[in-house]
């Protein structure tokens, strides 16, 4: 038997004794205790993996490589092709996971074809999602805020009304932007076809406690210079998602809660920090912004996407801040 085997037959062991012993002891068979995460060594991932683990579940991490240190020592970690049906498929079959959370993609239009990005998000998203149905998991994939067209969007385009919620309508014209429309189209397909749940995590930027990125936006923004901007232009610095953020332990929380939530069908939430990461009035931020802003009805600087079908349906609600996590001195998962 070859070492990858081995490993294999180990870590589906390890999975399927942890369910035969929760089962055991709480006399439940159907409770979420094994999970897939695929991307597992990408920064959200790796967070991810570790919370996961924290809460006790039994993880196996999907990733195009393996982790140069061979990763936390409770979780197992595999190399795969997520674009490849058939290493896809035998891989989720033979874990038969109770849950798949599925965070790999390229993250964004930038620095790719866009035909790449595309074709590589759609394509592993059908692969995962359908996989995960016929082993009967429920699924937690991230989309985006991006499905809504706002950050990469060519001219400056309007909302429709403020604060932005799951309802509103999705144009993007970008291909990361569609790739994620197309998944969450994926998964009201999967949810059809293998009648298991899907939720869909539309987080905002995501930022890394004591590395926060939209730090170098905030100490550069003026408010008097983007009022002062050519109607139309679209500016840099934050502006195509309304300078929100979400901090990645808050990011992982909301799995955490949508693992366990009582979700039917495909159901999609925005995940956001609660206000903005410079400080300012949100309303004064949309006026700068735009010649016709809509009415935005926003208390101080909270955030332009509300969360409150989050808070409702998943019982989550962000808990850090900017102001406190952009210099905080965290240690975070670095097994990448």
């Amino acid at each position: 038997m070859t070492a990858v085997r081995r490993r294999r037959r180990d870590a589906v062991a390890r999975f399927r004794g942890f369910k035969w012993l929760f089962a055991v002891r709480t006399g439940v068979m159907s409770e979420c205790t094994s999970v897939v995460v695929t991307g597992a060594l990408g920064g959200a991932g790796q967070w991810t993996v570790d919370g996961l683990l924290a809460d006790g579940y039994d993880v196996v991490g999907l990733d195009q490589r393996l982790p140069a240190d061979g990763g936390p020592d409770d979780a197992d970690f595999f190399q795969v092709d997520l674009t490849d049906r058939g290493e896809t498929a035998e891989l989720l079959s033979t874990f038969e996971p109770d849950a798949v959370v599925h965070l790999a993609a390229i993250p964004d239009p930038t620095n790719h074809a866009g035909s790449r990005v595309f074709a590589n998000n759609v394509l592993s998203t059908y692969n995962v999602l359908d996989a995960a149905g016929r082993a009967g998991a429920r699924v937690v994939q991230a989309s985006s805020e991006s499905a809504y067209g706002f950050p990469f969007a060519q001219n400056l385009l309007v909302p429709d009304y403020l604060p932005i919620d799951e309802s509103h309508p999705l144009r993007p014209e970008d291909p990361y932007g569609v790739s994620k429309v197309t998944g969450e189209a994926l998964a009201g397909m999967t949810t059809r076809r293998y009648g298991v749940p899907v939720a869909s995590i539309r987080p905002s930027w995501v930022q890394y406690p004591g590395a926060y990125q939209a730090t170098t936006n905030r100490e550069a923004f003026d408010l008097d210079e983007l009022a002062a901007l050519p109607a139309g232009r679209s500016p840099s610095g934050g502006a195509g998602n309304f300078w929100s953020y979400i901090d990645v332990r808050d990011f992982v929380s909301m799995v955490s809660a949508a693992l366990t939530a009582d979700v039917s069908g495909h159901e999609a939430y925005l995940c956001h920090a609660a206000e903005n990461y410079l400080g300012v009035a949100t309303s004064d931020l949309i006026d700068a912004l735009y010649d016709d802003a809509p009415p935005c009805p926003v208390t101080g600087d909270d955030s332009a996407f509300t969360t409150v079908k989050a808070e409702r349906e998943l019982g989550w609600a962000p808990e850090h801040t900017w102001r406190e996590a952009a210099d905080a001195d965290v240690a975070g998962p670095n097994f990448g």
